[in-house]
């Protein structure tokens, strides 16, 4: 007969597990429960690692809500196919899911599905949108600096003002400033020392 196991988590000492850990028990029948006090941010969860741990082929792993278990669909999904790898089922109580059931299994076959659709529609979306953008004439990243700034720009260096000086003046970034200006430096040698006064290199 397959043991159930609780697992319960909270993200911050103030949080109460107890709660948690009486419904694992008297509504799941858990004959032991595990618990971590991490943020769902955090990947290591030393509780949970000492279920797998003292868990058998067979065992249900079970949590109040799904939410305990992983912070997205991916993670939890990733986490509850990690489950099965061991021979282990997943239950959640206030969800109604059962792993060990076929309908519980096909509820994440279809969150495993919807989760590939996400990530496709995301990557679609990305590229019709860079793809917009250039039929628009605007190419995605770093805009070019306009030119007749820039011929500004060095004129007021030549004149003795600094970079910095330059690009407030022009309304430019310092640091975009200095990039096109070292740019040009490299392609005409012989162009004065342009921003050496302030460590151009």
């Amino acid at each position: 007969m397959p043991d159930v196991l609780g697992y319960a988590r909270v993200s911050t000492s103030d949080q109460d597990l107890e709660v948690q850990r009486r419904r694992l028990r008297d509504e799941a029948g858990a004959i032991r429960v595990f618990d971590d006090v991490v943020s769902g941010k955090q990947f290591e969860r030393p509780g949970l690692t000492a279920l797998l741990d003292f868990a058998r082929p067979g065992d249900i792993v079970c949590v109040v809500r799904l939410d305990r278990l992983g912070r997205s669909l991916k993670e939890l999904l990733e986490t509850v196919d990690g489950f099965k790898g061991r021979g282990l089922a997943f239950r959640s109580l206030e969800e109604r899911l059962d792993t060990s059931s076929a309908a519980g299994e096909l509820v994440f076959h279809v969150f495993g599905a919807i989760a590939h659709f996400e990530r496709r529609l995301i990557v679609e979306r990305t590229r019709d949108g860079i793809a917009a953008a250039r039929a628009r004439g605007k190419v995605p990243g770093r805009p070019p600096l306009d030119e007749e700034k820039l011929a500004s720009a060095l004129k007021l260096v030549e004149a003795g003002l600094t970079p910095t000086q330059a690009a407030r003046q022009l309304g430019l970034g310092r640091s975009t400033l200095y990039r096109e200006l070292a740019a040009l430096r490299s392609d005409l040698p012989d162009t004065p020392a342009l921003g050496r006064s302030e460590g151009l290199s």
